[in-house]
């Protein structure tokens, strides 16, 4: 099953990840590829993966590739704003765009971050 990993971290600890990942495949241990997506923090995710963004996400997994047209008809929204949303989660290579429309290429999408509870100052 492919899964599209969600993380909010620093880029320290994904240059970490990726320096365990070399130096178990130097060691001579299988690696798998590890599809994923980091943002530095929750807001900066949100911009991207925001609930519209994401019922998009949904409508398109497990179907194929679908037209935009088609997407907006399942997620009942304006083709033009399903558009814009579809052309950010491209960029932020969330799905993808093939020959025959637009595709989420993973099975399931995982969220993997912490939240912390923030100081209260009046």
């Amino acid at each position: 099953m492919t899964t599209l990993t969600v993380r909010i971290s620093t880029m320290d600890d994904a240059n970490a990840r990726l320096i365990e990942a070399a130096r178990r495949a130097e060691a001579g241990e299988t690696v798998e590829a590890d599809h994923s997506l980091n943002f530095n923090s929750y807001d900066s995710m949100h911009k991207v993966l925001a609930p519209a963004r994401l019922a998009i996400v949904k409508a398109l997994a497990g179907q194929g590739a679908l037209s935009i047209r088609e997407v907006a008809r399942r997620v009942e929204r304006d083709v033009q704003a399903v558009h814009r949303d579809v052309t950010t989660l491209i960029n932020a290579g969330v799905i993808d765009r093939t020959a025959e429309g637009i595709e989420f290429p993973y099975e399931t999408i995982h969220f993997e971050y912490d939240v912390s509870a923030a100081a209260y100052r009046p």
